[in-house]
């Protein structure tokens, strides 16, 4: 059972379970304020979960959490209060911690999109020399999440995640190499990062040969973003 439409849910579209809800509905902009916004998925979670008993509950949830600089904000708080209900409610659940997740479609405004928008279309960008991020492919999070359930990694938190991060100047000089085209930057000397322990994730990269950096992002735009050449 899917719940949601967009980049996350999507992925599991062609490989559904009768046992398992994919909840991946939900509040997706970290600048959220509005109450509502967060009323509403707390509300379609506590239905679901009460509606679907015997199922596995996997909840997407965010590795913002472990950004120093939103410990307050009201995505996190709200994204911490949803995995507290979902422990306590649900007999079995998976609650997975995804970083900045990239494939095909999307928000126009997600890192990935903007980054490709802004090479392509030869737009000057500010870079915050002092920025972090973890990019993961999505289908990556598609093959770890059946690869927990097979290993019956239930009741815990994990953190889905590249077992590195990039710095946003790494991101854009992979990406001008990728187009074959350099851009006009503003060097902004800001920026914060976090680091993410992904203990349950690494082995998977390991084994699929997925550890050089630099050619896991050279695929990822090769996969989702070649049409824009």
């Amino acid at each position: 059972m899917i719940v949601g439409k967009g980049l996350i849910a999507s992925l599991f579209t062609d490989c559904d379970r009768e046992d398992t809800v994919f909840f991946a509905s939900g509040v997706s902009n970290s600048l959220e304020t509005r109450p509502e916004e967060f009323s509403r998925e707390e509300n379609l979670i506590k239905r679901t979960i009460t509606e679907n008993p015997d199922k596995i509950f996997i909840y997407f949830s965010t590795c913002s959490i472990y950004d120093s600089s939103k410990t307050t904000s009201d995505y996190v708080l709200h994204k911490l209060k949803m995995e507290q209900i979902i422990k306590k409610s649900c007999e079995r659940f998976l609650i997975l911690r995804v970083s900045n997740a990239v494939g095909k479609g999307g928000n126009l405004n997600l890192l990935m999109n903007y980054i490709v928008n802004a090479v392509k279309n030869n737009e000057k960008i500010n870079v915050h020399t002092q920025a972090t991020r973890n990019l993961i492919d999505t289908e990556d999070i598609r093959n770890i999440t059946f690869e927990l359930l097979e290993d019956k990694k239930i009741n815990k938190i994990i953190n889905v995640a590249y077992i590195e991060n990039y710095s946003i100047i790494e991101i854009l000089e992979i990406t001008e190499r990728f187009y074959n085209k350099q851009v006009d930057i503003n060097l902004v000397k800001s920026g914060s990062g976090y680091d993410i322990d992904v203990p349950h994730v690494k082995d998977y990269f390991m084994e699929n040969n997925l550890t050089d950096k630099e050619f896991y992002l050279f695929t990822i735009l090769k996969k989702y973003y070649s049409f824009k050449r």
